[in-house]
């Protein structure tokens, strides 16, 4: 029963990982540059350093894809 579990969860991360790799690699071509303007004229160096993000953070980044949001939030706490 255990080992039955492992191998879904291992299987869950290979299903993850492969469905986060296909949306960073849309992600770091036209993805990057309608969500933040900052990254319009960015190099490829730059889009290789995002790119183990975007794997990893897929959800998040396809939800605010989804939304329109165009700009990052403002950052809004006392340091600011």
């Amino acid at each position: 029963m255990v080992e039955a579990i492992a191998i879904l969860f291992v299987y869950s991360l290979y299903v993850y990982t492969a469905l986060g790799v296909g949306f960073a690699l849309a992600f770091v071509t036209v993805v990057v540059k309608r969500i933040d303007s900052q990254a319009i004229g960015s190099s490829v160096g730059f889009r290789f350093l995002i790119f183990p993000g975007s794997v990893a953070f897929w959800p998040l980044l396809l939800r605010r894809w989804i939304s329109g949001k165009e700009e990052p939030p403002e950052e809004r706490n006392p340091h600011r």
